[in-house]
């Protein structure tokens, strides 16, 4: 019996098909799953979990998906047996409570579009989800018929003895019978992550490239791409006043171009200032989803710099709330790639210039380092490597992405650059985070071509080519061995990410040696 003839069958006044923002928003302050700041944003609390759970991931290991899998430590495998237990439970734990549906897409693209639902036990989950997926119109809601469904009860908890579940969260999903079963955690997070693991999936046989990137585009048609993991500056970057946002986190890439996955902006808003980020400043207002603010007890003012309940905190509003934004979510073929790593042991140039071949290396590797909050148990930054820039989603084996990546790269002849936001004059407790006002005019110099016109010299260890000059940057910032005061110390800490990267690149076999020559040396 499907997901949606059982929620139909659920006592009448139970569940709330696809209510308004307003409708939430008034929802979740009744049942006191949120409170307003003052800007008319809702406030809401995820409990002990802040972040993804990437360890209480699974996919269920079915016949029809069991040889396309990467299987391992992302793509943990789940019985069928496990995965019907745990979906008998929700349907039980369904049918005593108060329910919120949002039917929705997921991709820009009529031609790739993904009809999903969203069910929910929280009017605030619901609320997220409404704005952070695409939004259908009445006329498409008439039509709707989800291809996918997403279940999400943060109350329902596994018992790893019974359900074989390594604690009491986890968010399985089931390629074969498209469902995504989330309990034990209230982060929202997991709903459009487990959306983007789906489209990862799919696309690649319809011969589209999914992208963990943010996009946009100028008033003449140029577009940007920018990859990266969370905490490395996506939304910040992509919110550019001269620019038209496309997206800030999901993409694909098509033969006609590059579209959006979603509806809305997931934005980190830890430091948040109006001075620093206004795009993002200005759309946090009624409508959108505030998670782990903390705000003051008497005026309800948020306070961006209070990151006592999590570094992780964020913004959840539609595209609509960026001025300019470019709706529906496409354009044409990206002419600059921007690969955004927040490198904590401050050793990476805060930009370069990448051979086509160094543009493959520095994809498969997808170093930063994983910012505090971003996933349970980080408190610092960690360094990791995540292959092409978001293996936490990638079902498929790395070289389908980093194939279809080269092919793009080669037929639209696209530059690009890997931008460094993370640590300039010494490693992270020594040294401190790039100015986001120095990095906004590197992409600003990537973007309108200047950086051509100017001389490089290679860095150290890396191979890297870095500008001379950046208008707008002091010019000793561009090598980073500048910066510290003891250089030696530089190239202690610069061998070691090199031995790191080197060491992790061994795990790929046939790679072209032309693209393993393209990687750092000892």
């Amino acid at each position: 019996m499907s997901i949606e003839l059982k929620v139909e069958q659920l006592r009448a006044g139970a569940t709330h098909y696809n209510l308004s923002v307003s409708e939430l928003t008034k929802m979740s302050i009744e049942r006191k799953e949120g409170t307003f700041a003052s800007s008319g944003a809702l406030q809401v609390n995820t409990g002990k979990y802040t972040g993804r759970s990437p360890k209480d991931k699974y996919i269920v290991n079915e016949a029809s998906v069991t040889d396309h899998i990467d299987w391992g430590a992302v793509n943990q495998p789940m019985s069928e047996q496990q995965f019907e237990r745990l979906y008998q439970k929700a349907q039980d734990y369904m049918a005593t409570k108060e329910l919120f549906i949002f039917d929705g897409f997921a991709g820009a693209d009529l031609a790739y579009r993904l009809p999903i639902r969203v069910i929910n036990e929280y009017a605030w989950h619901n609320l997220f989800a409404r704005q952070l997926f695409i939004r259908p119109s009445e006329i498409e809601l008439m039509a709707h018929k989800p291809e996918f469904t997403v279940i999400a009860l943060p109350g329902l908890k596994a018992d790893p003895l019974v359900d074989g579940t390594r604690s009491e969260t986890f968010i399985c999903l089931s390629l074969e019978k498209k469902i995504v079963l989330i309990g034990g955690t209230e982060y929202a997070g997991e709903m459009k992550k487990s959306i983007f693991s789906v489209m990862n999936y799919i696309l690649p046989g319809q011969d589209v490239l999914p992208m963990h990137c943010s996009a946009n585009v100028s008033e003449e048609g140029k577009v940007a791409l920018f990859f990266g993991l969370s905490g490395t500056g996506k939304t910040t970057l992509s919110a550019d006043p001269n620019r038209r946002l496309i997206g800030d986190d999901e993409h694909g890439w098509s033969e006609t171009g590059v579209f959006n996955f979603e509806g809305g902006c997931y934005a980190k808003c830890a430091g948040l200032t109006e001075e620093k980020e206004p795009q993002i400043w200005q759309a946090i207002r009624f409508g959108t989803v505030l998670e782990n603010v903390v705000l003051d007890p008497t005026s309800g003012v948020a306070e961006y710099g209070n990151t006592q309940i999590t570094e992780n905190t964020r913004a959840a509003y539609p595209l609509e709330y960026i001025p300019g934004v470019k709706i529906p979510g496409t354009a044409g073929h990206p002419d600059v790639i921007m690969f955004l790593t927040a490198d904590a042991s401050g050793v990476l140039p805060p930009i370069s210039k990448l051979t086509k071949e160094q543009a493959m290396y520095h994809f498969l590797s997808g170093y930063t380092s994983k910012l505090a909050g971003t996933e349970r148990g980080v408190t610092e930054p960690e360094a990791t490597f995540s292959t092409c820039f978001g293996a936490p989603f990638l079902p498929l084996r790395p070289n389908v992405y980093a194939q279809m990546l080269g092919r793009q790269i080669e037929e639209h002849k696209a530059n690009v650059y890997l931008i460094n936001t993370g640590w300039v004059g010494g490693s992270y407790g020594e040294g401190e985070r790039m100015n986001l006002v120095y990095t906004r005019a590197m992409v600003t110099a990537a973007l309108n071509g200047s950086l051509e016109k100017t001389t490089f010299t290679e860095a150290p260890f890396f191979g890297l080519l870095c500008p001379d000059s950046v208008p707008g940057v002091p010019s000793e910032l561009l090598l980073p061995r500048n910066t510290w005061q003891d250089q030696s110390q530089y190239d202690v800490k610069a061998k070691e990410l090199a031995q790191r990267f080197i060491h992790n690149f061994n795990k790929f076999a046939g790679v072209d040696e032309r693209i393993i020559a393209a990687g750092p040396k000892v």
